[in-house]
């Protein structure tokens, strides 16, 4: 009897085990925003596959994502406000609140326990505890008198030292807002940047932060490592160009990318990627491509920069030899692509089709689709790597 029911209980035991969950990692997993219908899928990488749909999250028409440091977690900011903590494991929402009115964007601290999301409205940065998303800092913009509301807060991003970074696109301004110190943070303003800072970027060894401005030519830098120097004023040619041509689509500054000692950059209303020397910030040349470009993404090894565009051209998307500085493929990838994700490594780059309403994954190195999964209207890829990356 005693042997029966040792017997007995080994099978279930077994048979429990067999069912359990495996235990996974999460270093290889991402999100795909779905645009028009809130949701967000979760991927994993390698081999590609959905995991599962996640709905619920508002409106996800400008919609962003970061990571926790164990990327367990990635936190979406919505345009309507709202600020989504999505567990990738148990694939669903752990905390959800709405925070504004109208949100551009957000950034993760240094030490993955701050989140801070940039608004439109009410005109500001909040900031909240990367645990439980309680608010912990409110940091109001400056106000415009003209239109009785604070100024617009675009291209917010971390920064080293437990910063964040942004602009203010109504007044023209660059804040630092340092929270070194704890939650209450030190800022620093720097004024008359230029008219109309339309998006920024952080330069990924966390140096340089760089706003493009919509009202005029050129590009405000802030040298993190020199802070007294103020925002000095690059690229006197980078803008809408001679021919002021039709904006369908503003490239977001992000969309830049470093190729070895060269960044290669989307320029505003040309069809044109240009060229920038990192060591001098001075154009050293220009690539005509197939549209008014919108991302320019490097492969991680920086041999080639993919380039998609805005409509009509969006039905495309380029590879560029980053040596020659010559366009070797011309990939009719589908309508409206939205947005493109290198893996970490660079084997497999993932582009988003909206209006084919499906995300392609393509061979860098030969130039070969390798899979396609089923997606709702697909904007943004984010790769759970990013949690390792300052700036994104």
């Amino acid at each position: 009897m005693t042997r029966l029911l040792l017997l007995i209980f080994s099978c279930l035991v077994l048979a429990a085990c067999a069912h359990s969950p495996v235990p996974r990692g999460t270093g290889d997993l991402g999100v795909i925003i779905e645009r028009t219908t809130g949701s967000v899928q979760i991927v994993q990488v390698d081999p590609p596959l959905s995991l599962g749909r996640v709905e619920g999250l508002g409106d996800l028409s400008h919609a962003t994502a970061v990571f926790s440091r164990d990327q367990r977690y990635a936190y979406i900011f919505g345009r309507d406000g709202g600020l989504t903590k999505l567990d990738l494991l148990t694939k669903s929402i752990a905390i959800r609140v709405i925070q504004g009115g109208n949100s551009i964007g957000g950034a993760i601290s240094q030490d993955g326990k701050l989140i801070a999301v940039g608004n439109y409205e009410p005109g500001g940065v909040k900031v909240f505890d990367a645990e439980t998303l309680k608010l912990v800092a409110d940091i109001p913009a400056t106000p415009v008198p003209t239109k009785n509301q604070n100024a617009r807060v675009v291209g917010i991003v971390d920064a080293p030292g437990q910063c964040f970074l942004f602009s203010l696109f109504d007044t023209g301004e660059i804040w630092l807002a340092d929270f070194s110190k704890g939650v209450e943070p030190e800022l620093t303003r720097y004024p008359d940047i230029g008219k109309q800072p339309y998006d920024a970027l952080i330069t990924m060894d966390g140096r340089y932060y760089i706003a493009g401005l919509f009202g005029e030519d050129g590009l405000a830098k802030l040298d993190l490592w020199h802070l007294e120097r103020g925002v000095e004023r690059i690229l006197p040619n980078y803008g809408q160009g001679e021919q002021k041509l039709p904006v369908y689509k503003m490239p977001h500054l992000e969309g830049w990318t470093a190729a070895g000692d060269k960044m290669f950059v989307p320029a505003v209303g040309i069809h044109r990627v240009l060229v920038v020397e990192n060591s001098t910030w001075q154009q050293i040349g220009a690539i005509d491509v197939a549209g008014q470009p919108i991302f320019v993404v490097a492969r991680p090894d920086s041999r080639q920069v993919w380039v998609n565009f805005a409509h009509p051209n969006n039905d495309k998307v380029q590879v560029i030899d980053t040596e020659s500085q010559r366009i070797i493929a011309t990939l009719d990838t589908g309508p409206a692509v939205m947005h493109m994700e290198f893996t970490s490594r660079g084997d497999q780059l993932w582009l988003s089709v909206r209006d084919a309403n499906e995300v392609q994954v393509w061979n860098p190195y030969t130039l070969e689709k390798i899979a396609t999964l089923p997606a709702k209207t697909p904007s943004g890829i984010f790769f759970s790597s990013r949690a390792h990356k300052i700036g994104l």
